[in-house]
């Protein structure tokens, strides 16, 4: 029993550092792109040098 009163409240921490952190990201741009990356994976470079 006193281990789930340690346990819970570390969880709790923990999701509350995964959401702060989430939103942080979301603040700062880090998801604007998504599909930029995969559309340039399919794009030929022309000035490439045999």
């Amino acid at each position: 029993m006193s281990g789930l009163a340690i346990l819970i409240p570390v969880a709790l921490l923990m999701g509350l550092c995964g959401l702060a952190f989430f939103f942080w990201a979301m603040r700062n741009e880090q998801f604007d792109d998504l599909d930029g990356a995969a559309q340039r994976i399919l794009i030929d470079e022309e000035d490439e040098t045999p």
